[in-house]
This record gives structure tokens, sequence and C-alpha cells, in this order.
């Protein structure tokens, strides 16, 4: 078994009421790390410190951070992965007419939770970190920043952002001991995806070279590995959990 050094160690996860971030946190819980959940709805376990938190407010972010360390004095771990999904063709065009186009509030609504939502946690932590002498920071990118995909220009506007940032941050950041890397689920079985079309998701299986939707706990898995010892040297980094999607398309 792999000796993660993870065991009394203290862990932030945003968006870690559901999905992805609920099955984050409660993997390292399971490895012994005391995990503070920055959410805006409360988890549905008293296992985790929560922190009422609109990742999109820099105020509340201060105030989560406070509110951390005031319980453990310490965070080691930051996971970023708050996001939302709110798709939306660029502009619908039919019989010789535009239909519609992206409304700025559908774009700008992604843009404040998926990108600077990682902002405003990270330069709210970083410091912290740097103080300490070294932390580990991971960014909830996406495979389709890596490809594109229809219908979805201000996810992938903040998930490729995530991507740019993480490279500025580890390079920024590594002289002080903080790894960063990112992680970018392919299509993962979450509330966020119930809403699409079943064609769409079933194409998006037929694409995977592993025929499948992932689960949260794969992602976890990942996080987990990435925040570990064993994953020391890995800085910079943009991890694919995507059973293949990439390759597939």
């Amino acid at each position: 078994m792999i000796e993660t050094g993870l065991q009394g160690k203290v862990v932030v996860v945003t968006g870690g009421a559901n999905g992805i971030g609920r099955a984050t946190a409660a993997r390292f819980a399971a490895e012994g790390s005391r995990v503070a959940v920055w959410d805006v709805a409360e988890p549905d376990t008293s296992e985790f410190l929560f922190c009422s938190t609109d990742v999109t407010d820099a105020a509340n972010v201060d105030q989560a951070v406070a509110k951390t360390l005031a319980q453990w004095g310490a965070i080691d771990v930051l996971v970023n992965n708050a996001g939302i999904l709110r798709d939306a063709i660029l502009v619908k065009y039919k019989d010789g007419a535009v239909v519609s186009t992206i409304a700025d509030e559908v774009f700008d609504s992604v843009i404040a939770v998926n990108l600077k939502g990682v902002f405003h946690c990270t330069r709210a932590v970083a410091p912290h970190m740097i103080r300490r002498g070294g932390g580990v920071i991971l960014n909830a990118s996406s495979v389709v920043a890596l490809y594109g995909n229809f219908g979805q220009t201000s996810y992938i506007a903040a998930k490729a952002g995530v991507i740019g940032m993480t490279k500025v941050w580890a390079r920024e950041l590594g002289r002080y001991g903080i790894r960063v890397n990112a992680v970018a689920p392919g299509i993962i079985d979450t509330a966020m995806i119930q809403g699409m079309p079943e064609k769409i998701l079933q194409g998006m299986k037929d694409h995977t070279p592993l025929g499948r939707l992932g689960r949260p706990e794969e992602v976890a898995n990942a996080y987990l590995w990435l925040a570990s010892e064993a994953a020391s040297f890995v800085h910079g980094a943009v991890l694919s959990v995507d059973g293949g999607l990439v390759t597939g398309t």
C-alpha cells in the first residue's frame, strides 16, 4: 500500500457538497485528512467542516479561509472543484435568420464560478501556503478544454483558462514548495450531466474507448494521488481522467 502522507492534513474542497466534490471530500477523509467543504450548499454529513462559501465573492472566500484556519490552523491542500454548467450555442441560425445567441449572463456566470472562483480561492490560500513552506493546489479543468465541444463556449473558456492558470502558478509557486496541477475529467456520472440529452451522452460513451461514463470516485482518486507524496515530483501537469475520450475523438 502506498503511503500518501495525507493523514492529519487539512484539505479544502470547493463545491464539496455534491458530485465529484463530495466524492473527493469523502476520499480524503477516508485517508485520515481533515476536510473543509466550501460550498453554497451544506453537505449531507457532519464529518466535514462546512464553510458556506460563494467562490465568486472574494470577501466570502476570505471568510472561509479564516474559519478553516481558526479550526485547524493550516490549509495543506486546496482542491478547486466548484463549478457550474450552462450550455448554449454561440449562434442559433435557422431558415436564414438568427434565432438566438449566447447571453452575456450565461457566459459571465460560468466564468465567475469556474474560472474566477478558482482565482479567488487560490489567491486567498497561496499566501498561507507560502508562509508554511509548501502545499498542494489542484484545479478542476475538463477534457473538453483540450478538444472543444459543441454548445460549451463559456464552459470551455473557463476550463481552458484553468489550465493556463495552472501552468502559470506552477511556475510562480513551485519555488515555495507549492505543487500545482489540474485534473481534466471526462464525462462523469453526476447530477451536472443528467440534463444532457441521451443522444449526446450516448455519443460521448461511443467516443470513449472504455465505453462508459466515469464515476466521481475515479476522479477523487486522481485528486488524492496528485496531493500525495507519491506524486511529489508532479508539477504543472494536467491529468486526464476520461476513459480515453481524447484518444477516441
